[in-house]
């Protein structure tokens, strides 16, 4: 889908202007989500253990990715219960299906990590 400017490239300045965003979003998360917050001191403490375990790439990429797939469904079931948030505090069958869904996108991501982590590694642990 085109966007104000059409088809055109994004300039540099919309490229700054988007990282910005991002980066707005990231400390929006970390002031205030504690499972975000949880869930980047977990990366920040097996990521080196990633790298350091992975004998090549893949491995590499396949255990760092499935924590970062993580952190990006947490950010997106955060930003779903904002939305929720910013219509009221009352329940609504939808509106809790809604935040029950995402948790359990982050969940189902969760459950990746340590597949990933126990295919990765198992075997070299038996």
């Amino acid at each position: 889908m085109a966007d104000v400017t059409g088809h055109l490239p994004r300039g540099p300045r919309r490229i700054l202007r988007a990282a910005r965003w991002s980066c707005q979003g990231l400390a929006a998360a970390w002031r205030h989500e504690s499972s975000f917050r949880l869930e980047v001191c977990l990366l920040v403490v097996l990521a080196p253990l990633a790298l350091w375990l992975g004998q090549d790439g893949v491995e590499r990429a396949l255990l760092l990715g499935s924590m970062l797939a993580v952190l990006a469904a947490e950010l997106l079931n955060s930003a779903i219960e904002a939305v929720i948030e910013r219509y009221g505090p009352e329940y609504h069958e939808l509106a809790g299906r809604a935040k029950d869904m995402g948790s359990a996108a982050v969940f189902v991501l969760m459950m990746n990590v340590l597949a990933c982590w126990g295919l990765v590694l198992g075997p070299r642990l038996l």
